[in-house]
């Protein structure tokens, strides 16, 4: 054995001995870790939020306030960011993982093709192709040409590859090509085939994906303009309504009744508008984008983030309170 392949074998037998070490398996304990930790301090926040609506604690994060919702509500959203948003960013990650792995999924399928040609067995060819660059495919892709090369069986080794990298696209590839394997013949048609069909399918959501940007676009645009068009009124409008001159517009605003708690009480019913719309359009944002509901938690988090900050520490206090 060459010095160039004591490596390879060496992966080979501590798969073998140890057992694979499954990267689907692992990542998705790892999100459930994140959603558990994530659950738990919004559950903290949601009890202080409690507390704070109850008057049993008075905990401010915006001092000269004179409303006790706002903290709660407050607490809330604190709460709610625990929880979507270390969980939407390791999903978005993951997701960003797959996509990768899968773009790079139809190039070794040519490369084995193209060994399969030249008379290579289907074992053979998966070996020699591995010696390629496929991007983050290709440790997982020398790791099933070590197995094959220390006596796993093509079809057992090309099972665990799918195990680890357990993806739809990856999944049906590797299922037709143990297909192949068992009925003989010349499987490299097959897999240009699969490998001609599984590029089609990827810029097929490519496409797509391209002409649902403008989309999610345009939900952070909309998002944008709603926080704007609330700076404005309650920056501009609201106190040259609670400041006007009596004598000119006393009659017309004391029949409207708008007083300084009459104002607190609307940018209030404007924050949790805030809410609403940061929680509903980050949904729609992420399964226009992906199809995803999961991927909407990140969109929720980056909007949320933003339009609490813009309303509890942008927007002015009006009035005296919050």
């Amino acid at each position: 054995m060459s010095a160039e392949e004591a490596p390879f074998a060496w992966t080979g037998r501590r798969a073998l001995r140890s057992g694979t070490p499954y990267a689907g398996v692992a990542e998705a304990g790892r999100d459930r870790q994140i959603l558990y930790i994530g659950a738990t301090v919004a559950l903290g926040m949601w009890i202080v939020a409690i507390l704070n609506a109850a008057g049993i604690l008075s905990i401010q994060l915006r001092p000269g306030e004179g409303v006790r919702w706002n903290p709660t509500v407050d607490f809330f959203v604190l709460g709610l960011l625990a929880l979507l948003g270390p969980y939407g960013a390791a999903s978005a990650i993951r997701f960003h993982r797959v996509e990768e792995l899968e773009r790079r999924l139809p190039d070794f399928l040519r490369d084995v093709a193209e060994s399969g040609r030249f008379g290579r067995t289907l074992p053979e060819a998966i070996t020699v192709a591995a010696a390629g660059h496929y991007g983050p495919l290709t440790p997982e892709i020398r790791k099933m040409a070590a197995q094959i090369e220390w006596g796993v069986p093509v079809s057992t080794a090309l099972e665990r590859f799918a195990h680890r990298v357990p993806t739809p696209i990856v999944r049906k590839a590797v299922a037709i090509l143990i297909r192949a394997h068992a009925a003989g013949g010349n499987y490299g048609d097959v897999l240009t085939r699969v490998a001609h069909d599984t590029r089609t399918e990827q810029l097929a959501v490519e496409r797509r994906r391209a002409s649902m940007l403008t989309y999610v676009a345009v939900v952070y645009l909309a998002f944008g303009v709603f926080l704007v068009t609330i700076y404005v009124l309650a920056a501009v409008f609201l106190p040259q309504m609670l400041t006007a001159n009596p004598g000119a517009f006393g009659a017309v605003y004391s029949g409207l009744g708008i007083t300084a708690p009459l104002v607190t009480t609307l940018l209030l019913a404007l924050l949790v508008a805030v809410i609403v719309h940061a929680v509903g359009d980050g949904m729609v944002a992420g399964i226009l984008y992906r199809g995803h509901l999961v991927d909407g938690f990140l969109h929720v988090t980056i909007l949320l983030a933003v339009g609490w900050t813009v309303m509890r520490f942008v927007v002015p206090i009006v009035g005296g309170n919050g």
